[in-house]
């Protein structure tokens, strides 16, 4: 079902771009504790691929939640996208501007959310320019469409789920923060939580994924970081559920489609005081 590679590069993108199928999604986000950085939005205005409608995760996310950015319904996400002009029809090309941030979120929900025909552009925006691309400055808008959504639970798990797992220790829990965030050595930027780890999780950055120009590795040299993975049972996890989907990324370009995400992540689990905390002294 699932023999393609979940990217595409900037020479493939420009020969299919301008296809009647094809919708572009700019999903550049940048968290908002960077506050010396211009939003995602900003970012999106300022220069985007040619037709590129902008998705937000912070606004096609359930806004119920405390959380950040928390997967919508099915309903909802069926109406966002819709909005933005997307059917089940299309051939959807995921991009940002800051280093998959949130390109493979916005992958992952609409992997989660049944479509399959979904690829994030290797390297985003500055690949897209190094080979030639041009860019538009202006705000771009779709016609509203239908799209139906799908529920796939096996690509999502919630808090619970996670703590029957760790007691279980029947799956593997690959967490995309920093090293010093996971061991409990670097605060966290979220300053009311602390740092640390799930028990038995393993440390996988996000950042070790990714190339010097901001493409994702490649199969072997994932390989030699993931290998472990590929066949067994894998959930991933982060700061806030969106650097997590670089993982699962990885994971499908090795062949393994299956791996969930842990949507509320440390975000979610180190706020409840009742759930276990491990560092590395």
């Amino acid at each position: 079902m699932h023999a393609h590679d979940p990217l595409i590069t900037a020479a493939e993108l420009q020969t299919q771009i301008s296809a009647a199928n094809v919708r572009v999604l700019d999903a550049t986000w940048v968290p908002p504790f960077l506050k010396d950085r211009p939003n995602g939005y900003t970012c999106y205005l300022t220069g985007h691929l040619p037709g590129a409608v902008f998705f937000d995760i912070e606004e096609i996310a359930d806004q119920s939640s405390d959380l950040p950015h928390m997967l919508p319904s099915e309903d909802a996400f069926a109406e966002a996208v819709g909005q933005l002009g997307v059917s089940n029809h299309n051939e959807i090309i995921v991009y940002d501007s800051n280093g998959f941030f949130a390109s493979a979120r916005a992958w992952w929900m609409f992997c989660v959310m049944g479509h399959e025909h979904v690829r994030v552009l290797d390297g985003g925006l500055n690949a897209w320019q190094a080979h030639g691309g041009d860019l538009e400055a202006s705000q771009q808008t779709s016609a509203p469409t239908n799209f139906t959504a799908k529920l796939n639970r096996a690509l999502l798990k919630d808090m619970n789920e996670m703590r029957a797992h760790i007691v279980a220790r029947d799956v593997a829990i690959l967490d995309a923060r920093a090293p010093s965030r996971f061991d409990g050595s670097s605060p966290e930027p979220r300053p009311e939580l602390p740092s640390g780890h799930m028990p038995g999780s393993s440390c996988v950055p996000a950042t070790d994924l990714i190339n010097p120009d901001g493409t994702l590795k490649a199969p072997a040299d994932l390989a030699t970081m993931l290998a472990q993975y590929v066949e067994t049972d894998v959930v991933t996890t982060c700061g806030s559920g969106v650097s997590a989907a670089i993982i699962s990324l990885a994971l499908a370009r090795l062949g393994n489609w299956n791996a969930a995400l842990y949507d509320g992540s440390w975000s979610e689990w180190a706020a409840h005081s009742d759930n276990s905390i491990a560092t590395i002294s």
